[in-house]
């Protein structure tokens, strides 16, 4: 991030929608997933993540593999590394919105409430 930038421009447009975000963060980590685990663990519908399978395909995040096990049809769906980058930059810049210091996992936990007011005083002002 450049200095005086405000992080919210390293936002990755693509993964700002919850759903592909769900998805790219599924397969981080993994060398590829079954396209039903990641519909199952993203809670959504097939035609639902084939949608944004192909946007994450267009965008070259995600690439797609067609097989057979047996006789049954199988697609299995991997991680780019373009994907795991935008993905890294994509927390990072929501990281350095939040104010988090993610060198302190474990202060996670505690957000938002530390280092917060027991109340705040401000209020809104009608226009």
């Amino acid at each position: 991030m450049t200095q005086g930038r405000h992080p919210r421009y390293d936002l990755d447009d693509v993964l700002s929608n919850g759903v592909r975000l769900s998805i790219v963060a599924a397969l981080q980590g993994v060398e590829r997933a079954e396209f039903a685990l990641i519909r199952d663990s993203v809670e959504i519908t097939d035609s639902a993540l084939s949608k944004q399978c192909a946007l994450l395909e267009t965008a070259g995040y995600l690439e797609l593999t067609k097989g057979r096990v047996g006789r049954r049809p199988r697609t299995w769906l991997t991680l780019t590394p373009a994907g795991s980058d935008a993905l890294a930059r994509h927390l990072n810049a929501l990281s350095a919105i939040a104010g988090l210091q993610m060198a302190d996992p474990a202060s996670a936990n505690d957000w938002p409430h530390q280092d917060r007011p027991q109340q705040d005083q401000r209020q809104a002002v009608p226009g």
